[in-house]
């Protein structure tokens, strides 16, 4: 090894602690940058629905859907009919 590269290896030994602490701080703030993103994420999404199911406009009335279902009746009948011959 020359010497210029030996004096590179001992200069970054000396700091290898402080080079570590570094990366470890940066690495647990990452992880608290992605933590605060996902618990607002989550706040979000559970106010907004939570706005929805309790909005002024809804006045409790119930929507009642009629389905005439004859055709499909009338269908399976037939069917059931020529499985059986």
């Amino acid at each position: 090894m020359s010497q210029k590269k030996v004096d590179a290896y001992k200069e970054q030994k000396a700091n290898r602690q402080k080079i570590m602490k570094r990366e470890k701080n940066i690495l647990r703030l990452e992880k608290l940058g992605a933590l605060a993103v996902c618990i607002v994420a989550v706040c979000w999404i559970g106010y907004s629905v939570y706005d929805k199911t309790t909005a002024s406009d809804n006045t409790g009335e119930q929507v009642v859907t009629e389905i005439d279902s004859s055709a499909l009746d009338n269908y399976l009948s037939e069917l059931s009919a020529e499985a059986a011959e």
